[in-house]
């Protein structure tokens, strides 16, 4: 009886405030909760049109195969306004979905490298930062990819942010690269053996972070990297 009562509190509840999209405001399917069809498609400027190995203009240091991003950064925009509900609202659901439409974009790059052995690494956050946020969205991210492309998600332990870093808003490439430095701890080295390891975020700005992440996981035995970010500024 309370289940029933439950499911249909639930219909009368859609019925009355039915979820809307984020970015357009229009009603949604019931099995979408963020982000409209249109609005994935056509709000924001795709950042990797030609399926480039590269598609930012970062130069790729040695481990690292390809570096991907969905949309390109628009400062002020919708884009930015919900990653900043990604981070600080913690709305894990629209991580999800950004993911999949991530995960369904990457696969479309001939570039991207896949084998039994490729493992989704979210970008860990410091346990601190962790705490005060309640969660890591890259690791929601993470979750919409690996629905669409079906590759495993290491464990939130296997790798971990042990360097508490300051914003690195407003800092050179070469400042960013020293306050990131040795910031990250491969504890699980075992699963990480000859793997094709894809680092997965939200924002990829100058590769500073996902570098250094990266260069952990190749010293640890990994046989190459790769980068996705849902975009990149």
């Amino acid at each position: 009886m309370f289940e029933i009562a439950k499911y249909l509190s639930k219909g009368v509840g859609e019925l009355l405030f039915p979820s809307t999209c984020l970015v357009c405001g229009n009603i949604l399917p019931k099995e979408v909760n963020h982000l409209c069809s249109h609005c994935i498609t056509s709000s924001f400027e795709k950042a990797n049109l030609e399926n480039k190995q590269v598609s930012s203009d970062a130069m790729l240091p040695e481990g690292v195969y390809l570096q991907h991003a969905l949309w390109n950064f628009d400062k002020g925009g919708y884009l930015q306004e919900l990653l900043h509900a990604l981070k600080y609202q913690r709305l894990k659901g629209l991580g999800i979905e950004m993911g999949k439409v991530l995960g369904k974009d990457v696969l479309e790059n001939s570039f991207l490298s896949l084998d039994n052995q490729t493992i989704l690494v979210p970008v860990p956050l410091h346990p601190k930062k962790r705490r005060m946020r309640g969660y890591n969205q890259a690791r929601f991210i993470a979750k919409g990819v690996s629905e669409v492309t079906g590759i495993r998600i290491c464990d939130q332990e296997d790798v971990l942010r042990i360097k508490n870093t300051s914003s690195q808003t407003g800092f050179t490439l070469a400042k960013r690269r020293k306050n990131i430095d040795q910031a990250f701890l491969v504890r699980n080295k075992e699963i990480f053996q000859q793997a094709e390891c894809i680092l997965v975020d939200d924002v990829f700005t100058t590769g500073a972070t996902t570098f250094e992440l990266a260069k952990s996981l190749i010293e640890s035995g990994a046989k190459k990297t790769m980068i996705i970010t849902v975009a990149q500024a």
